[in-house]
């Protein structure tokens, strides 16, 4: 079983190759981090979504895309401005947002798109 699978602790970095897999075909929803290392409001948001990783893994997987080594994701979703976080559940978007966040912020943001 792969990791996106399993209930996880920590967010699971994902590529273009595996994204089939580890998100649309996950047992339980995930949380998509589209994501690049030069963007500051993403790096502000990765502490929260770690924290999300471990307080909510048996809810929801979080899953990190790196755009610039991992394109083709991103331009299935037409993802233009990063920060961008997808709600995932059986294959299909349920939800997204863009740009930064607070914590409280994400924690009821899934809460309101999982009830």
């Amino acid at each position: 079983m792969s990791e996106a699978t399993a209930a996880s602790t920590a967010p699971v970095n994902v590529s273009d190759d595996e994204f089939e897999a580890q998100v649309l075909g996950a047992n339980q929803p995930v949380l998509v981090d589209f994501w690049a290392p030069w963007c500051g409001p993403c790096k502000a948001l990765a502490p929260f979504l770690d924290e999300v990783a471990a307080e909510m893994g048996e809810t929801i997987t979080v899953a990190k895309v790196n755009i610039d080594d991992n394109p083709d994701a991103p331009n299935r979703y037409g993802v233009r401005g990063i920060p961008t976080l997808l709600i995932i559940r059986n294959g299909e978007e349920l939800s997204r947002r863009v740009g930064g966040s607070t914590k409280q912020g994400l924690v009821d943001w899934i809460r309101n798109t999982l009830a």
